[in-house]
């Protein structure tokens, strides 16, 4: 299977995979974003670790329920050959209601085919109200007239 756009990676390159992945996880299908990545991928996302596909599309699974509405954007940070660093922040609450902006960043590493080899993610997550919440379209992918984290000062 290949995901294109594939190494290596032009900057437009870097930029499309980016918001593809942001698209993939605005969507909240475990599966559909655990398919991204190689059966043997090794993730880390704060203190997990992560070593197969399965366990990817687990944890993403247990994750998104607790982290209801989530919306996310991501931004290119730095492409290279078959690696992109990424910046993100995303929105969500918990059961009780309480809202959060979590800010981070993403290491990516790819395959030949364009799949995700090694996701190393840094996550610290700050309370807001939900007057301060900015991320507020629909579920689903961002709409493309919706501002990054650049014009959102984030």
């Amino acid at each position: 299977m290949t995901r294109p756009p594939v190494p290596p990676f032009s900057r437009e390159d870097a930029i499309l995979k980016v918001r593809m992945a942001e698209d993939a996880w605005n969507g909240r299908d475990p599966a559909r974003v655990a398919m991204a990545c190689t059966p043997d991928t090794v993730w880390r996302n704060r203190s997990d670790f992560l070593h197969s596909r399965d366990q990817v599309q687990a944890f993403l699974a247990r994750n998104w329920q607790a982290e209801q509405d989530y919306r996310l954007i991501r931004a290119l940070w730095c492409p290279a050959t078959d690696r992109i660093a990424v910046r993100f922040c995303y929105e969500w609450h918990d059961a009780e209601g309480r809202w959060f902006r979590s800010n981070g960043n993403e290491n990516w590493q790819f395959d030949a085919d364009g799949l995700m080899t090694a996701r190393h993610a840094s996550i610290n997550d700050v309370a807001i109200s939900d007057a301060d919440r900015l991320f507020r379209w629909p579920q689903g992918p961002r709409p493309a007239d919706h501002p990054g984290l650049t014009d959102l000062g984030l």
